[in-house]
Parts: C-alpha cells; structure tokens; sequence
C-alpha cells in the first residue's frame, strides 16, 4: 500500500503549526469506562443537544463527562488525562 502525504495550505496564507499526537489503543470495551465528550464551540451549538442526550440511553454503562470549551483546542487537563479512559473532540463552527 502506497501512502500518500497531503499538504493544505490556511488560506488565510498563515500555516499553523500544529502538534502530532499518536492515536490511543482502541478500548475493548465501553462499559463502565469514563468518556470525556469535548464539544469546542464557536458558533451554533444545536447539533450536540441531541448527541449528548441520545449517547447516554444508547450507552447507560458509561460515564459521560460533558466538557464545552470555545475555540479549536480539545485538550484535556492532566487531572482528566488520568481518570478519562476515551475522549471524543468535536468543533462546531
């Protein structure tokens, strides 16, 4: 398999440097694990009220945690690093 880089410009013409992070191992399970659910927000925010709602009936042995930040950044503080098993990141713009 032939890997193909991709380069995308900012069109703004200013290219942010942008930190590269390895995927995590994928949980084998999501039952009784806590997930971290960051929704950074700009703009309209209509989209996660029924996400937020439906992943608890359809997951009820998890432990969701809703964080709502405002900008790009989906970090986690190092207190969550610790006791978060996944996290899901979204930005709505």
């Amino acid at each position: 398999m032939v890997e193909k880089t991709y380069k995308c410009l900012n069109p703004v013409g200013n290219q942010a440097i942008v930190d590269l992070k390895p995927l995590a191992p994928r949980l084998d399970t999501l039952d009784g694990k806590t997930v971290v659910v960051c929704i950074n927000a700009g703009g309209d925010q209509d989209i996660t009220i029924p996400l937020l709602k439906v992943l608890p009936e359809r997951y009820p042995n998890v432990n969701w945690e809703i964080k709502r930040k405002f900008g790009f950044s989906a970090e986690l503080t190092e207190e969550e690093k610790k006791t978060a098993d996944a996290m899901i990141a979204g930005v709505i713009w």
